[in-house]
């Protein structure tokens, strides 16, 4: 059995041009698109070579420049197309190199269009006893090749067409395709069709007459002003037709034999090393066995982009080993060694790995399985403790080998590293150990230098050790059949565990050496992130107390509100439906009561998101209505009724996980539960900030950081009418106010305090003039006229903005004040609106980075006050620039007193910072 397996090479490299953000190598050559034809091509080919099927023959069709012979017949055939932008342009040459070195034949016949080609192949193919075709292709115009031996495959979208799919999704076969895209038009190509004739009215003529012809003879008998448009266009059809057929007998100027010159061929590995050390894609140019070793150091960068110079593959130390030992500790007399070994590691200053293996991902509820250990490169140990692998030797008393480990887990002398190490924190204090001497966390080394990449240890291991570890998976199975590690074989374990130890210590060689070459980096991780962790620890495991009675009746008011506003919904709908069903939405909303539709989804469908709902409530009750019963359906399923089934059982209280390093900004990510998502704009959603309590004889007090980011703008832009403002206490949005309205600052009224606050708020932002019109209620020029008067006010701040956006264009990141790098992949990508969003971020991110290492700052130095104090205070909660504190009544008249004092004093800015202190008997009143 035969297959032939063509690819549309035009439609993969624009696709992939636009699907990819502004990827560059450091010599500032662009490789966006040239990484996304690769990966397309390498799944395509790997999913059709692994059945008894196999792609013998191979082929990737690009179109070549110049005319062809549709722009003799319709010399405006794509004249609406674009030219080429000069990046996509830069990368076909290499597209077409690596193509071939691939394994790939190339086609390119001058004066054919690729489709043409395909057509031309795809027919002869079957012709010649293939037994199937398989047409790579995103081009919609292709789906009239599609029968019963040839089929299109859309790798972007992972759809197969055949010819029911075909019909599924236009409503017409695969041999009328041609017909309907005739009526249609083609805008793509610029080839018109009938006018005001869309896919539904096409495919209803077609299901009608069958044919473009029989409709054609037909066009009298059609009515109204749709048929009157197909009588005006009936001499256009035939040359419309002409133009969308592709074409199936070709006379291709180059003879292919298909099954000698379309043979698929081998990778040549030599070559696509080559080319991948050149455009620095380095997973593939690893797994070709390419390593640092091998290479000099590149070009400094144009722009990096989603490189990162100081630690890229090409110049950071990396130490290649093939394979790991792996020791499994199940005996007294090994046990006894290793603990001999382990102090004399620690004692001569070497920074040991260890890891644990348990039974959750739920920190405060998991229980060890096993531990390992690393202190030297290329060995691993692995005690097992709580396996049920009954094959294997008798294992070690757990309590036993825990007590024994505990003073070396408890000496601050004995310097430890682990990869995540908040999680194996608690997953020791839940056996009651306690951890000193962390004075290193591979995550967090790698979020401090790379926070726009992935931070686990596989994707680690492999960037920086080219190194690929054994996978869960592998070990414990997927999905539905995945066990608990416990069932894990102590042989399996022993392999996936003691490599962890062992990776995370030579990850830890190479990332110090990576921070210490950047030192404004390895400051921050060393002062900022690293202690933060025991912080973060310290406050997860304090938790937080709740009300479940509070909410419990929270619960069953909101779902009283919730059948109030569905029978309100019901009456304006004239009938009931499915409020969560947006099928039943669009159809009532955009059918039944043919509201405007305000955008559509990727199916085509008219969308009924957020977003599209709040524009319609401006105008009509309906939407509005279904906005607020979303709102209060997702404020009762997340929290109200889920807050009370997260209390843990052994300490009564709610523990939240605080995600370090997530967010490329520095800032946390609260979740199981997500405490910093709680709806406050609402009663209901304050309200359930009232069931977050102090327990009997304590109150909660906030401490919130005051205007923090306008701050921070005016430190960093320097504005000294900002500066002056801040310093001589102003209300800086009556301050604004003042300034744009010209107008005493004793005269500012509510209205115009509350137009400074959204232009003041909206531009450190990024906000546009079409965003203030709208966010104000007002015309795009008079939100241009209050911009131009803000600048011209604070014209620091103009400045600034300009100044940044260069800097991200220039070196793919801005700095917070503290020197944390903000990447912007985007900064200079091709797609508008992607470009945009990065310039809007690169105006923010330094605020909002500087905003989160701040309160970082803040919350190290309130744990150690509170440490070195002896006081009974603790730490609950963080939420944005807010700490939240549990305190005894007997302490807090200090604390109200102090902490403002600490949290403004970590940093010495341009302008004063301010902390609001509030108390009260739950979350709701003391904020």
């Amino acid at each position: 059995m035969k297959r032939l397996l063509l690819v549309d090479g035009s439609s993969y490299l624009y696709r992939a041009f636009h699907a990819m953000p502004d990827l560059r190598n450091r010599a500032g050559e662009p490789t966006g698109a040239i990484y996304g034809v690769v990966n397309m091509l390498r799944r395509l080919r790997s999913d059709h070579t692994t059945d008894e099927l196999t792609a013998d023959c191979i082929a990737c069709v690009f179109d070549a420049p110049g005319k062809t012979f549709r722009d003799d017949v319709f010399p405006e055939y794509k004249a609406n197309r674009a030219s080429m932008p000069e990046d996509l342009a830069a990368q076909i040459p290499p597209i077409h190199e690596i193509t071939k070195a691939l394994g790939w034949p190339v086609i390119i016949e001058p004066g054919i269009e690729a489709d043409d080609v395909i057509g031309t192949l795809a027919h002869q193919a079957i012709a010649q006893g293939f037994d199937e075709v398989v047409i790579s292709t995103g081009d919609k115009d292709m789906a009239q090749l599609v029968s019963d031996r040839i089929r299109l495959v859309d790798t972007m979208k992972n759809v197969v067409y055949t010819r029911d799919t075909v019909y599924e999704k236009f409503g017409v076969y695969p041999e009328q395709i041609i017909d309907y895209l005739s009526l249609v038009g083609d805008t793509v190509d610029n080839v018109p069709g009938v006018e005001k004739v869309g896919p539904k009215t096409a495919a209803k003529w077609l299901a009608e007459y069958q044919t473009l012809d029989n409709v054609i003879k037909n066009a009298q008998h059609i009515k109204g002003k749709v048929g009157e448009n197909l009588n005006a266009a009936l001499d256009w059809l035939p040359t419309a037709k002409f133009l969308v057929t592709i074409k199936v007998d070709c006379e291709l100027p180059h003879a292919i034999r298909i099954e000698s010159d379309l043979k698929a061929a081998q990778e040549d590995t030599d070559q696509l090393k080559e080319l991948f050390k050149r455009f620095e894609f380095k997973t593939w140019y690893r797994a070709l066995g390419g390593t640092a070793e091998e290479e000099s150091a590149p070009a400094a960068p144009v722009h990096p982009d989603d490189a990162t110079p100081a630690v890229s593959l090409f110049d950071s130390p990396t130490q290649n080993i093939d394979s790991i030992k792996t020791v499994c500790i199940n005996t007294a007399e090994a046990f006894d060694a290793l603990c001999q070994t382990l102090w004399s590691a620690s004692k001569a200053g070497v920074v040991v790995a260890f890891d644990t293996e348990t039974t959750s991902l739920e920190p405060m509820n998991a229980e060890i399985v096993g531990l390992s250990l690393a202190w030297e490169a290329g060995t691993g140990y692995y005690i097992p403790l709580r396996h049920e692998d009954l094959t294997s030797d008798p294992q070690l008393p757990m309590d036993a080998i825990l007590d024994a480990l505990r003073p070396w887990f408890a000496d601050h002398s004995a310097p430890k590293v682990a990869q995540n190490a908040k999680y194996d924190l608690h997953v020791l204090a839940n056996h009651g150990l306690a951890v000193e001497g962390l004075v290193d966390d591979t995550m967090l080394a790698s979020y401090v230098l790379e926070a726009h990449k992935p931070h686990g240890m596989d994707a680690l291991a492999l960037r920086w050790l080219n190194y690929n570890t054994i996978k869960y998976e592998e070990v414990a199975g997927k999905g539905a059949a995945q066990v608990s590690f416990s069932q894990v074989s102590v042989d399996s374990a022993t392999r996936y565990a003691a490599e962890d130890s062992e990776v995370t210590f030579r990850l830890n060689q190479v990332l110090g050496k990576a921070l210490k070459a950047e030192g404004e980096l390895d400051q921050l991780y060393r002062t900022v992130e690293l202690p933060f962790t025991q912080v973060l620890f310290e406050v997860e495991r304090n938790g937080v107390l709740i009300n479940a009675d509070m909410l419990a009746q929270q619960s069953d008011e909101i779902a009283e509100k919730l059948r109030d506003i569905e029978a309100q919904a019901f009456e304006l709908a004239g009938g009931s439906f499915n409020l969560n069903s947006p099928k039943q939405i669009g159809e009532l909303l955009f059918g039944k009561l043919q509201l405007p539709v305000v955008k559509k989804t990727a199916s085509g469908a008219p969308s009924t998101d957020e977003e599209v709902l709040s524009k319609l409530a401006e105008d009509y009750p309906l939407p509005a209505k279904l906005l607020e019963h979303r709102s209060l359906a997702k404020l009762k399923s997340t929290y109200t009724d889920k807050l009370p089934k997260m209390v843990n059982a052994r300490t009564g209280r709610v523990h939240t996980n605080y995600a370090q390093a997530v967010a490329v900004t520095g800032r946390l990510a609260s979740n199981d539960p997500n405490l910093q998502n709680i709806p406050v704009r609402t009663p209901e959603g304050r309200r359930v900030r009232e069931a977050f309590v102090a327990p009997e004889g304590h109150v909660l007090v906030s401490a919130d950081y005051s205007q923090i980011e306008l701050r921070i703008m005016a430190h960093i832009s320097g504005d000294e009418t900002l500066i002056r403002a801040f310093n001589d206490g102003l209300d800086i949005h009556s301050a604004t106010a003042a300034e744009i309205f010209s107008v005493p600052l004793d005269s500012v009224n509510s209205d115009q305090r509350r137009t400074a606050k959204v232009i003041n708020f909206g531009l450190i932002y990024g906000m546009s003039a079409f965003g203030l019109a709208g966010n104000l209620g007002i015309s795009r020029e008079a939100a241009k006229l209050y911009i131009d008067r803000y600048f011209a006010r604070y014209p620091g701040v103009a400045t600034y903005m300009e100044n940044v956006r260069s800097t991200a264009k220039q070196q793919g990141y801005v700095s917070t004040v503290f020197g944390r790098r903000l990447w912007l992949p985007e900064i200079k990508s091709p797609n508008g609106p992607r470009r945009a969003a990065a310039e809007r971020a690169a105006i923010n991110a330094p605020m909002q980075g500087t905003s989160a290492d701040l309160i970082k700052m803040a919350m190290v130095k309130l744990s150690a006050w509170l440490k070195s104090e002896n006081l009974a205070t603790k730490m609950i909660m963080q939420v944005h620039d807010e700490v939240i504190f549990e305190v005894p009544q007997a302490e807090l008249d200090r604390i109200q007193k102090e902490v403002p004092g600490i949290m403004t004093g970590v940093a010495n800015l341009r302008v004063p910072l301010e902390v609001g202190c509030g108390t009260g008997k739950n979350w709701e009143e003391a904020h």
